[in-house]
């Protein structure tokens, strides 16, 4: 056996005091060591690395898809549930229920998600996209955006990803990126949307509400606004990504930001931080992005030049995340980071001062 000299005795040792205590930072956190990861590239100094093999999920790995992207990825039993976003070949915008062991290998279903309405007098759905999907006390949330008169946000839940039930909308049209809180804040469930309009929405604030029974919302308060000229790449619109990670700094918000280039809207992602009690209030905010389109995979396909987070994998015993986030509006990205490093970055770059 190799026998470990001083130095790098004591490289481990650091290493690991600093492990632990960035997983000391996560609340509720659970252990999940069947997270997808790769480790950071040698001499790669990103906050987030991009998985080597990306896109994660190609744009025909499901029957008369014409792309898969902008989906949610959950724990579930013994490996990954989630809920995905696929074009089909009609270019007909629909969610789908798929499985994985590792996170990395999918089978995604065949055919959209059957929701069985908690009432017979909701609407249908002209359309439904963008999911996020949330385990909140006994179920898993699932929040898309809803054509209903234009863009809406849609909410159902499932128990085994077996069935699903839709409820009422939580939110009167135009509105996008309905996010849910892991966890009621004081007696109410917590959702994060960005009102929006009917089309492309050359604009956008994050906005955050509170029910106490997921079908009266109220309590509406302001959370983000776009930066303008001090950070150009979140200037014309924000909207929240995935579900927000509750550290002891605050909740870890992951969320989108767009610039209005001479070429279109250019999509790119970053993060904040939340007050615990207060979410609608903002601790820090970083003005640089943490990934932007930059591979041929995200400036190349439907619609160019697009990183857009939805899903968040976190595991508590080693400070892992793992950020699934749709590339180009065609296929589906993999990044990886640690939550200490990314709290680091978002104070050390505070846009608020």
């Amino acid at each position: 056996m190799q026998r470990e000299t001083g130095f790098s005795l004591r490289n481990r040792i650091i290493y690991e005091e600093v492990l632990r205590m960035y997983s000391s930072l996560l609340i509720h956190g659970s252990s999940l060591p069947s997270i997808p990861w790769e480790e950071r590239p040698e001499g790669d100094s990103s906050v987030l690395w991009r998985y080597s093999q990306n896109p994660v999920i190609g744009r025909d790995a499901a029957a008369e898809t014409n792309s898969i992207f902008n989906s949610a990825v959950v724990p579930f039993r013994d490996g990954f549930a989630g809920v995905f976003r696929c074009d089909d070949t009609c270019r007909r915008m629909n969610i789908r229920v798929g499985f994985s062991k590792d996170g990395i290998s999918w089978r995604i279903a065949d055919s959209p998600i059957d929701f069985i309405k908690a009432s017979l007098d909701i609407p249908d759905s002209e359309y439904k996209y963008d999911p996020r999907v949330v385990f909140v006390e006994d179920r898993y949330w699932i929040v898309w955006c809803n054509g209903y008169h234009g863009a809406s946000i849609g909410m159902g839940y499932t128990f085994d990803f077996e069935t699903f039930q839709q409820i009422e909308n939580p939110l009167m049209p135009y509105n996008r990126n309905g996010v849910l809180f892991p966890r009621k804040i004081g007696n109410n469930y917590a959702l994060l949307s960005r009102p929006s309009d009917s089309g492309h929405t050359p604009f956008g604030d994050i906005f955050y509400s509170e029910s106490p029974d997921m079908t009266y919302w109220g309590k509406h308060r302001h959370v983000m606004s776009p930066l303008g000229s001090q950070s150009l790449w979140q200037s014309t619109k924000i909207g929240a990504g995935p579900a927000p990670v509750e550290t002891k700094e605050g909740w870890l918000l992951f969320y989108h930001g767009v610039l209005n280039s001479c070429n279109g809207f250019v999509y790119s992602f970053s993060a904040a931080l939340l007050d615990l009690d207060q979410p609608w209030k903002v601790i820090a905010r970083a003005r640089p992005y943490l990934i932007s389109p930059q591979k041929t995979y995200e400036c190349v396909g439907d619609v160019p030049n697009v990183a857009f987070p939805c899903a968040a994998l976190t595991d508590s015993d080693t400070d892992r995340v793992a950020v699934y986030y749709g590339c180009a509006d065609t296929s589906t990205g993999l990044v990886f980071g640690r939550i200490g490093e990314i709290i680091d970055f978002v104070k050390q770059n505070n846009a608020l001062g």
